[in-house]
């Protein structure tokens, strides 16, 4: 048996120039969700319009992904990605306009923030499935757990270092140098991309139609329980089990400042990056389904502890605990759905994928600002960790297989 190489996939150099393309786009939005929170909240003073900011991301990813995951089985994934990430890069521009013009918040509120924001919804909704497919192109299948891991990493050290950027930026020489850099950075992402020496392999022409297309890939997942229930935890647990929508207020509670918001906002990636580079390192795991509950209970239990606590550096640690658990999560669904999934699939799948887990983020958000609007902050926060253990236990019921399952991944099941 040949011994485990974690740099295999770091030495293809497509791989190589997506994931620092990836990783300058997660950089700059990391920073840019720092500058927005602050602002908004600077400007409203309620904690729902933090929540509104998720929410005006998520309605139009949801309403497009699956629309995106179909086109990018069909089109050319790595035009798609250069397309979605152009978006990315104007919305960008217009937060910096917005900064430069404060008239235009005396006039419209927060409002103009929202839809840009709903408009950068919609980018991202045909990038992520359409990355997300170009990424297992452009290795060898026998590379993927690797390849998910470096690539988990990535965004992860890339979500340490946008916050903290944000942040210190933000306090030290205001939003508009901020989106100043974010746009920089967006700019230099997109022709890391665009320099990438891959096309997608033609596809055979189709007779379905695009509700069809959808529908495969739906009912695909539907008939995978192990994968279905993969995505329903991490769904439901990041829904319930978010609390990074009212950091901001919690900065305030703990008397951190913009400065400390960046570095909580950092601190699950710092512990993701730690996670994310030791399961690069380690062979295939074993008992994947079990650790995967463990993990996701674990996942909870910080958030209750974040919730109780009353000092800056506990609630740093208890955060930093909280990104390696969810590491653990996305490595195994994520190396699920690339080694069980047909590559002609892959799009499709990708984007049923980011509607459970992109938009949960949002839809999490949105949630925290509901609850902590009508229960108050630090319970809303302590009743969506209890009910992260309830999502567990109920899953773990449920999904005999997922319990069962003692390594990932497998041969793909073969398309119609």
């Amino acid at each position: 048996m040949a011994a485990h190489d974690p740099y295999a996939a770091l030495r293809i150099p497509n791989f190589r120039r997506l994931i620092l393309g990836y990783g300058l786009i997660t950089v700059a939005r990391e920073a840019q969700i720092v500058v927005i929170g602050w602002q908004i909240y600077e400007l409203t003073k309620d904690p729902l319009s933090l929540g509104m900011i998720g929410l005006a991301e998520a309605l139009p990813f949801i309403a497009v992904a699956l629309y995106a995951g179909h086109i990018a089985d069909r089109a050319s994934r790595r035009a798609i990605t250069l397309a979605g990430t152009f978006g990315l890069l104007l919305s960008a521009i217009a937060l910096l306009v917005f900064t430069l013009w404060p008239s235009i918040f005396e006039h419209g509120g927060v409002w103009p923030v929202y839809a840009v924001i709903f408009l950068s919804g919609i980018a991202r909704s045909f990038t992520r499935p359409a990355l997300t497919a170009l990424s297992a192109e452009v290795v060898e299948r026998e590379l993927y757990p690797s390849a998910v891991a470096w690539r988990a990493s990535t965004w992860q050290f890339a979500a340490i270092l946008g916050p903290a950027l944000g942040g210190l930026l933000y306090g030290f020489a205001g939003p508009a140098t901020t989106y100043g850099i974010v746009v920089v950075l967006m700019t230099i992402a997109l022709v890391t991309l665009a320099v990438i020496k891959h096309e997608s392999r033609a596809l055979p022409p189709s007779d379905l139609s695009i509700g069809e297309s959808v529908g495969t890939g739906i009912r695909f997942i539907l008939g995978q329980q192990v994968v279905l229930a993969a995505m329903t935890l991490d769904l439901f647990s990041v829904l319930f089990g978010g609390a990074t929508a009212l950091l901001p207020i919690f900065a305030r509670i703990l008397k951190a400042g913009p400065q400390g918001l960046g570095m909580l906002r950092a601190a699950p990636a710092v512990g993701s990056l730690l996670m994310g580079i030791y399961l690069a390192h380690r062979p295939p795991m074993k008992r994947a389904g079990i650790v995967l509950l463990c993990a996701v209970a674990f996942f909870g239990l910080t958030i209750i502890g974040f919730a109780l606590s009353t000092s800056f550096w506990l609630s740093l640690a208890l955060l930093t605990l909280n990104g390696a658990a969810d590491d653990i999560s996305v490595v195994i669904r994520s190396t699920m759905i690339q080694t069980m999934t047909p590559e002609s699939m892959l799009g499709r799948v990708s984007s049923v994928n980011q509607i459970f887990i992109g938009s949960s983020n949002e839809i999490g958000a949105f949630e925290s600002g509901v609850t902590a609007k009508l229960m108050g902050t630090v319970p809303s926060v302590l009743f969506g960790g209890f009910m992260t253990l309830v999502v567990v236990s109920m899953t773990a019921v449920w999904a005999k297989q997922l319990r069962r399952m003692k390594s990932i991944g497998g041969e793909p099941v073969h398309a119609a």
